[in-house]
């Protein structure tokens, strides 16, 4: 039955994005205020470009121990080579992935275009509605 659930059904469409050069600490900031793991990076066309995920942003707190930096921008420390599913792929898709790699949530995409984020808690929240 969750083959026939869609991504695009369950996904966060409502979500928070930064750009390559937005200040890493206000990302890490940003992520704190809205109490998420990452969030994706896009280009000025909304573009997919990149992923930045709190492992991503623990680097900047051990950079700074060793060099006393103080962050640089989000294009320094996101994760360039970024999984994503499609809009249409169904929430096994999103299962399998979840399950095979560390992720917490993943960017959905149309093509390369960013129109959502989908997280483990809301394959949750659909496996739960289905089942009531």
């Amino acid at each position: 039955m969750l083959q026939s659930l869609l991504v695009k059904d369950y996904m966060i469409g409502d979500h928070l994005a930064f750009r390559p050069h937005t200040n890493v600490l206000d990302a890490v900031h940003q992520l704190l205020h809205h109490q998420l793991s990452g969030a994706p990076v896009i280009d000025d066309d909304g573009q997919l470009v990149g992923f930045l995920s709190e492992k991503d942003c623990l680097r900047i707190a051990l950079n700074s121990s060793y060099f006393d930096g103080r962050g640089g921008l989000v294009e320094d420390y996101m994760t360039r080579n970024v999984l994503s599913l499609q809009a249409d792929a169904n929430l096994v898709d999103a299962i399998e992935l979840f399950i095979s790699h560390p992720f917490r949530c993943l960017p959905v995409v149309d093509g390369q275009r960013l129109i959502g984020q989908l997280s483990r808690r809301d394959v949750l929240r659909a496996m739960e509605k289905l089942h009531r």
